[in-house]
C-alpha cells in the first residue's frame, strides 16, 4: 500500500508538464512551420472566434461581413476549438487579439484594421494584388 501512496504523491507533486505526456506534448504541438502552412493555405486566411456561418464574437462577425461584402473566399480557423491555435497565432503574429486576418501569408491585422482598410478602399487594392477582384469594386463600377 505504501508503494501506491508514494506513486500517487510523486505524480501529484511533479511538474504539471510532467504529470501527463499529453499535456507535455500539447505545449509543443504547433510550431512556426505549422502556422506558416496555415496562413499560406489560401490567399486570405482568418483566425476567428467561431465560424463564418456562426461567428462567436462581434469582431469576428465584422470581419466575416466585410469579406462577404467583397465576395472573398477564405480559409478560417476557429480558435475556440483549439487552445494551441488561439495562443499560438497570437505569438506567431505578435498581435494580442482575435480575429486575425492574413492576406497572401502576410499578417494584415485585426477587426479595426480591416474595417479601416474597407472604409478607405485599401482592402480592394490589397485583394487585387493577390488576384482577388472585390465584388464591391464591380458594384461601384456598374453604378457609375
Amino acid at each position: 500500500m505504501s508503494f501506491l501512496r508514494s506513486l500517487t504523491r510523486l505524480s501529484t507533486s511533479a511538474s504539471p508538464l510532467m504529470r501527463s505526456p499529453n499535456t507535455f506534448l500539447r505545449y509543443f504541438a504547433l510550431e512556426t512551420k505549422d502556422f506558416d502552412k496555415m496562413v499560406k493555405s489560401n490567399k486570405v486566411v482568418v483566425f476567428m472566434k467561431g465560424t463564418p456561418e456562426e461567428p462567436r464574437c462581434g469582431f469576428s462577425n465584422a470581419v466575416v461581413q466585410i469579406l462577404r461584402m467583397h465576395g472573398v473566399t477564405y480559409d478560417s480557423h476557429n480558435v475556440l476549438e483549439n487552445e494551441d491555435i488561439r495562443n499560438g497565432i497570437k505569438t506567431y503574429s505578435n498581435w494580442p487579439t482575435i480575429p486575425q486576418v492574413f492576406i497572401n501569408g502576410e499578417f494584415v491585422g485585426g477587426c479595426d484594421i480591416l474595417v479601416s482598410m474597407h472604409q478607405n478602399g485599401e482592402l480592394v487594392d490589397e485583394l487585387k494584388k493577390v488576384g482577388i477582384e472585390s465584388s464591391l469594386k464591380d458594384a461601384e463600377g456598374t453604378k457609375k
